[in-house]
């Protein structure tokens, strides 16, 4: 039978014997773990010799002698000497000191699992009986953070503070809206909140996965109806944080393009909150990747610019499209299409330039519309295009522009 257990090794001697890659990875995590390291060898690796520069372990040139274990709370035996290896551990057992044999796992009185770090927890895997199969615990340990990171984990914190303190807020950008676009930070920044503070875009189905105890706050938003104001927004992130939890606000795209997620993180810095910004899978980029239509294309264009759709278009803006010089792409355009496309046109540029909406993207109702600038709206319009979607305006939104060639 095999005991998993958690050793304390701040502040403690850790000894290992030997020099290669292994003693160095081993040495590295007990540094890690706050152990004071010493290394035993002849000659040292490449790896040792910088955590010897740097003053993390302390080296003695030469072979391990069975005196080098008095004052020892851990040995590693990591020689390329079979037996150098088993005297190390035998005199370990002696002084009642456990020992790691890094050649022969079984050898030794203490085995290193295979880890995985997640949520300040660390999750090990041994073989429990007396056959030792690193490969195999490996990748036990892969499958298990692989649910940790991307499955449905609740990985709060059961035991709180008797007096909680400030908690913390993530601003968490969730892509375009397919759940599977969410990167993995995100998904475990999700796993980790007490509060979400959502919009109605990006991947709300998630949310449906949550632990019943989490409480999700709506604060979405929709194409003129703006029902909780942002100062609003950041009195409730702040005031959630302040209570001690861990507070997840979940956007569509990106918070740092057009999601005013810089205003969120002054006002949790104002007032001493830790945030953390998980940026996401923007919908000017992924849009129109998602539609086949790429931004950038060599000999067509390699640029791009994107702009905000609730007001006028800005003079850069308009010079991009009008100049061909950048596609621009246009975020939360769709209410005032008919008076960017005028604007376009009566500043000179081409009627005939492609162009093309995305509607909805990553979704499985997805749609793409496509037109020349001069008949976007109409067609639009025919159609009933809504919002959300990019609005791309550029001769890499031209049909047939990635077809293979006659």
């Amino acid at each position: 039978m095999t005991t998993l257990l958690g050793l304390d090794l701040r502040g403690r001697r850790v000894l290992v014997a030997g020099g290669g890659p292994v003693a160095a990875r081993r040495a590295a995590a007990w540094v890690a773990d706050g152990a004071v390291v010493t290394v035993v060898a002849p000659h040292v690796c490449e790896d040792l010799s910088d955590l010897v520069a740097a003053g993390s372990v302390r080296w003695e040139q030469r072979d391990v002698a069975e005196h080098d274990v008095d004052g020892a709370w851990l040995v590693q035996a990591a020689t390329d000497d079979p037996r150098a290896n088993a005297d190390l551990c035998r005199w370990a057992d002696q002084r009642r000191v456990f020992s790691v044999n890094a050649g022969e796992a079984g050898a030794g009185s203490a085995r290193t699992p295979a880890t995985t770090t997640h949520a300040g927890l660390v999750v090990g895997v041994l073989s429990q009986d007396g056959s030792p199969d690193p490969a195999r615990a490996a990748a036990v340990r892969d499958a298990l953070a692989a649910q940790l990171t991307c499955g449905p984990v609740d990985l709060r914190p059961r035991r709180r503070a008797a007096r909680p303190g400030p908690g913390r807020v993530v601003l968490v950008g969730g892509g375009p809206g397919a759940e599977d676009l969410l990167t993995v930070r995100g998904r475990r920044a999700l796993s980790e909140a007490d509060v979400v503070v959502t919009d109605r875009l990006g991947p709300t189905g998630l949310l449906a996965n949550l632990p019943q105890d989490v409480e999700v706050v709506d604060v979405g938003k929709t194409p003129g109806l703006h029902a909780v104001p942002q100062e609003e927004i950041n009195r409730i992130l702040v005031e959630q944080a302040q209570l001690g939890r861990t507070v997840v606000r979940l956007k569509g795209g990106d918070p740092f393009v057009y999601g005013r997620g810089g205003e969120e993180v002054r006002a949790c810095r104002a007032h001493g909150i830790p945030v953390e910004v998980v940026p996401g899978v923007s919908s000017a980029l992924s849009g129109p990747g998602l539609a086949g239509i790429p931004l950038t294309h060599r000999g067509t264009v390699g640029s791009v610019h994107v702009a905000h759709g609730h007001r006028a278009l800005e003079p850069t803006a308009v010079a991009c499209v009008v100049e061909r010089s950048a596609t621009l792409v246009l975020l939360m355009g769709v209410s005032l299409l008919a008076e960017h496309v005028d604007r376009l046109l009566a500043a000179g540029a081409d009627p005939g330039t492609p162009a093309a909406v995305v509607e909805r993207a990553s979704l499985p109702d997805q749609r793409v519309t496509t037109a020349p600038l001069d008949g976007l709206v109409h067609r639009c319009l025919e159609v009933g295009v809504a919002a959300p979607a990019v609005v791309v305006v550029g001769d890499v939104a031209a049909p047939g522009l990635l077809e293979a060639p006659a």
